[in-house]
């Protein structure tokens, strides 16, 4: 089964010109945790996800692709 991009974590990271490792430092967590996020091998919980939301200032539906086509 083929990945599929689930989050933008690591495009909103981009646009607001943060790091990965600020990130991961941020919520007590591996850098590795975060590149897998940022590359969707993985994804975080919405518990997590809405910290990371908050740490980078953006509504929670900014770190998810849309659904919409």
């Amino acid at each position: 089964m083929a990945k599929q991009n689930l989050n933008r974590i690591k495009a909103v990271l981009a646009e607001k010109n943060t790091s990965s490792k600020d990130l991961a430092s941020h919520l007590g967590k591996t850098e590795s945790t975060v590149s897998r996020w940022c590359t969707n091998e993985v994804q975080p919980s919405i518990e997590t996800l809405f910290e990371i939301s908050k740490f980078l200032k953006v509504d929670i539906r900014e770190l998810l692709v849309s659904t919409e086509f």
